[in-house]
């Protein structure tokens, strides 16, 4: 039975095996407690078995799956959550013997991701990763899902309900795909555009609930919604941004990784992902407050490598150095990652430092301009607006200046000489 406030009743369950990569369990099923609230639900009770691997046909052992059934039925809940992706056998077996809803850490993440999704290109994208979830799992269900009624771990984008018929179900992903497939396209074009205006694209990622957004708003005052809680941002935010030597670019908020984050989650944003394989610069965001931020960081870095962009140049910005806790963590980190810049977005602290770092890092997209233009030419403005001047003189033929300009600006100085001259 739901909580007295509404909230699903939910019981974690979770392996203590060697597989954790850094993580212990207790770290992970906190971090699973994390995504229960988020979605909605309220925690009761949790399990943990001490388990060299899963057990093929229950994850957990068969008699301890019975006393999770015990557990179950002394505090009532309503669904219990495993801490890592089931098999659809061992989903089956575990409803065999639960009498509730069985989901693991996959399906509660997408259940987030479809609650949070905005767009239409977002929502397509999380119907897209929850319906392959599923198709695999319905062939032991028929062609009904009787408890894919509604709750955690089964609603669609927009609240919707998923469809749960084989067939229609791969008819359905057809037609998403092709959708996406447009979307990409329609982003393509978007990119082409944007190089030819030559603008540089600096693209911001990191582990989710890092502080991206704040980071955003901080440096371009952009008055995205910033939420304490897990994948607040699902659509990617774009904001220009100029830097002290005047040079212009685009910066870029994304989706934030996770441990475990669902391969279904990372083919369907691909579309979405694609941006940060194209940016000229990532900046990977890290809560440096967090005990776990160095196992953080890996889980980013995997994600990155699913879509080809772990070989990217990219400045790690350790942020939250106002928190007291961060000063050990700053220390270990800037030792692991050389190329870093410790920030606050919620004080300011940094952010020149940072934004200078960006500067060296896409100084190759600049180069120096020395020219003499009329003293009425609308170029002069542009140089002195987006450049860096190294030198003006006033000569009887106009003004003599040297400066060092974006690609962009060189570009349109260029033009502007032709077409006057």
């Amino acid at each position: 039975m739901p909580a007295s406030d509404g909230r699903e009743r939910a019981i974690l369950v979770g392996l203590d095996s060697t597989s954790l990569s850094g993580w212990d369990i207790e770290e992970s099923m906190d971090e699973l407690a994390h995504l229960v609230d988020t979605a909605g639900g309220q925690v009761v009770a949790r399990i943990v078995q001490r388990k060299q691997k899963p057990d093929s046909g229950y994850y957990v052992g068969e008699g301890k799956a019975h006393e999770i059934e015990m557990m179950r039925s002394a505090t009532e809940a309503d669904l219990v959550v495993f801490d890592d992706e089931l098999s659809p056998a061992q989903q089956r077996n575990l409803e065999e013997i639960i009498e509730s809803r069985v989901i693991d850490r996959t399906q509660l993440i997408l259940d987030i991701f479809a609650q949070r999704a905005a767009s239409a290109e977002g929502k397509l994208q999380v119907e897209l990763a929850q319906l392959q979830y599923w198709l695999p799992r319905l062939a032991g269900h028929g062609t009904e899902l009787s408890r894919l009624g509604g709750g955690i771990g089964t609603r669609g984008p927009g609240e919707t309900k998923l469809e749960v018929d084989r067939r229609t179900v791969r008819s359905r992903i057809a037609s998403i795909k092709r959708q996406l497939d447009e979307v990409r396209e329609r982003r393509s074009v978007q990119r082409r555009r944007r190089r030819n205006a030559d603008l540089p694209v600096v693209a911001l990622v990191g582990y989710t609930n890092a502080g991206k957004s704040s980071l955003l708003n901080a440096m371009t005052g952009a008055g995205v919604l910033v939420e304490d809680r897990l994948f607040a941002t699902l659509d990617p935010t774009t904001r220009r941004y100029t830097l002290p030597d005047a040079q212009v670019l685009l910066l870029t908020d994304t989706v934030g990784f996770i441990q475990k984050l669902p391969h279904q989650l990372v083919m369907a944003f691909r579309a979405t992902l694609e941006e940060l394989s194209e940016a000229d610069l990532l900046l990977h965001v890290v809560d440096a407050s967090h005990p776990k931020a160095q196992e953080h960081c890996s889980a980013v870095f995997g994600v990155l490598g699913e879509i080809g962009a772990d070989e990217h140049a990219t400045i790690t910005v350790l942020n939250k150095r106002d928190v007291a806790e961060s000063a050990s963590m700053i220390e270990r980190l800037q030792h692991s990652y050389p190329l870093s810049v410790a920030v606050s977005a919620r004080t300011g602290e940094g952010l020149g430092d940072l934004a200078r770092t960006i500067s060296g890092q896409l100084a190759s997209r600049r180069e120096r301009i020395d020219v003499v233009l009329p003293f009425n030419h609308p170029a002069l403005g542009l140089i002195r607006k987006r450049g860096k001047v190294i030198s003006e003189e006033y000569r009887e033929d106009g003004v003599a200046i040297v400066a060092d300009v974006d690609r962009a600006v060189a570009g349109q100085v260029r033009k502007a000489r032709r077409n006057s001259g």
